[in-house]
């Protein structure tokens, strides 16, 4: 399930993150690309382990924490904490798919990924090109977001960032382990809360409200592996 959530981040949170990254540091992106990525990967990111990219990240992880969309499509167990990257112009990244399993800095711990996430930061009227194109059953499609919005998709997917051909573009992006590792699950699931909020805001039956609830909760309880 590929989704678009508007307004993952509040004003004031882009701003300082779109400030605070117009005087970063970047590295070679290639640093934390696996095999398959790294022969087709043209870009620049910041340091994983540095104060800047961890204090932009903490932002992220606080303003999803508290979007009620993001969590009923996600069903996160676990968040990697997020990265950001910039694309120059003629920068790019071709196809290739996200890597199974990842370490958790610091941890040794291990995350499945689960569900790829890119959080636009830059306004798509500032740069050509760049746009996110992510291979599904139904064909390609191309994702060019304003500032703050976000993006989820499958892991699975294989996709790619155009060419740059003028300006730059800066984003956010990060993988989430599910308690529901099974996609068509977590869109059974999503579709059921988005019923449920539905009921609640027209004035459903709470008798009906009470029943399709009892049932979303059974499924995730069968189907979550926390």
């Amino acid at each position: 399930m590929l989704l678009h959530i508007p307004d993952a981040l509040s004003t004031e949170s882009l701003q300082e993150c779109q400030t605070v990254l117009e005087q970063a540091d970047w590295i070679d992106g290639r640093a934390t690309a696996g095999y398959q990525g790294a022969a087709v990967k043209n870009n620049t990111q910041l340091a994983e382990s540095s104060p800047l990219a961890q204090h932009l990240g903490d932002i992220v992880l606080a303003a999803l924490e508290r979007n009620p969309l993001f969590i009923s499509a996600t069903l996160p167990a676990r968040v990697y904490p997020p990265m950001f990257n910039r694309y120059g112009e003629g920068a790019y990244f071709g196809s290739h798919v996200d890597n199974a399993i990842r370490l958790l800095p610091g941890s040794g711990a291990k995350l499945r990924t689960d569900i790829s996430a890119t959080l636009f930061l830059s306004a798509p009227d500032v740069y050509d090109g760049g746009e996110l194109l992510i291979e599904g059953a139904s064909g390609v499609q191309s994702v060019k977001l304003p500032a703050g919005h976000l993006v989820v998709y499958p892991s699975t997917s294989l996709h790619r960032v155009e060419p740059i051909r003028r300006g730059a573009r800066v984003a956010c992006f990060f993988w989430i382990q599910s308690m529901v590792r099974d996609t068509a699950q977590r869109a059974l699931l999503f579709d059921t809360d988005a019923a449920i909020q539905r009921l609640r805001q027209t004035g459903g039956d709470e008798r009906a409200v009470a029943q399709l609830t009892n049932t979303y909760h059974n499924l995730l309880r069968m189907w979550a592996d926390t």
